[in-house]
């Protein structure tokens, strides 16, 4: 048996360096990669499919990871990268270095941190590597490049098909043990509400996914014009519908209660929402900041404030090399 090394040496601030950093960002539809420079900069990103179908196939899977490591090596850049970051769908074991993710079938405590690294060894380029979660990644990359840049204390969400999120404390990421701190989709603000996928009872993720969103909606009698998902909820709601309102509105609570317990815990003063069902704009973050009074009650967190991602599409890459750059500031 392989005994586990730790899952982050030395957490900092991130260290840009000279050097380009290796990103990985690994979801159910897409396997993206690209050579991130010191200031943001991304070169020679590709992407592949992931693939469907392969259920219990994980080296097919992988197989994509691969093209992906061996298109950046064509690069000329290649030689100057001098560490790696891998942002993975969850859940996630950053201490073991592998992955379950929910919308990969295929892997089931894969290790992928160990895979990649062989890979990248193959084509001339040991380097350090570090795997986090999805939502930890764009919580490094707000916070680098983004909408918490320059704040000591931060939670980042991503609000989607799921509920994820990552903390930045005193400036530096702070992804826990195992790499799921922050994961704030599943704290409990229902303790009577219903069952959660993850075997807990009215966590924020079966409150305010986008799933969730359509669900209650068309539970409740919504009728949809063609567009049956959180998409089609908000386009309601931005016409008038009661009841898209009313959906949005019970998502912005079970958000601005979650929000109100990490900022009392934490002292962050600071939620960056991105995602899907962020895009929704005001017909998310009114409700979410409205009733964040009724929760943030506290002195020390009056002042929290609710804002939008700043990255959009990017933050998976960019947060994996940020995650690199925060968690391997050595290398």
């Amino acid at each position: 048996m392989t005994t586990p090394r730790p899952a982050f040496p030395a957490p900092g601030t991130a260290d840009p360096g000279d050097g380009a950093t290796v990103a990985i960002d690994i979801g159910g539809t897409k396997i993206a990669g690209a050579l991130v420079g010191p200031d943001g900069t991304m070169d020679s990103a590709t992407r592949r499919p992931t693939p469907r179908g392969a259920a219990g196939d994980g080296d097919a899977v992988f197989a994509a990871v691969a093209e992906v490591v061996a298109e950046l090596a064509r690069s000329p850049l290649w030689p100057s990268a001098v560490r790696c970051g891998i942002g993975s769908a969850g859940p996630v074991d950053a201490s073991r270095g592998t992955v379950s993710p929910v919308n990969i079938g295929a892997w089931r405590d894969f290790p992928v941190r160990a895979r990649v690294e062989a890979e990248l060894a193959r084509h001339g380029a040991p380097l350090p590597t570090v795997l986090v979660g999805d939502g930890v990644a764009m919580t490094a990359a707000e916070h680098w490049l983004g909408a918490a840049r320059g704040r000591a204390n931060a939670l980042c969400m991503v609000v989607s098909t799921g509920v994820g999120g990552g903390l930045v404390l005193d400036n530096r990421l702070h992804p826990g043990p195992t790499g799921n701190a922050g994961h704030i989709g599943h704290i409990s603000v229902a303790f009577d509400g219903e069952a959660c996928a993850c075997g807990g009872r009215g966590c924020v993720e079966s409150l305010a996914s986008g799933t969730a969103i359509a669900r209650w909606a068309l539970a409740r009698g919504w009728v949809p014009d063609g567009d049956d998902t959180a998409a089609g909820v908000a386009a309601a709601a931005a016409a008038g519908d009661p009841l898209a309102l009313a959906a949005f509105d019970r998502a912005g609570r079970a958000l601005a209660a979650a929000i109100a317990a990490c900022a009392t815990l934490t002292e962050t003063d600071l939620a960056v929402i991105g995602g899907g069902v962020a895009a929704a704009g005001d017909i998310l973050f009114g409700p979410v900041r409205a009733h964040l009074a009724d929760y943030a009650a506290l002195s020390f967190t009056g002042g929290l404030e609710v804002v939008p991602a700043a990255l959009g599409t990017d933050a998976g890459l960019i947060g994996a090399a940020a995650a690199a750059m925060m968690l391997l500031p050595a290398a």
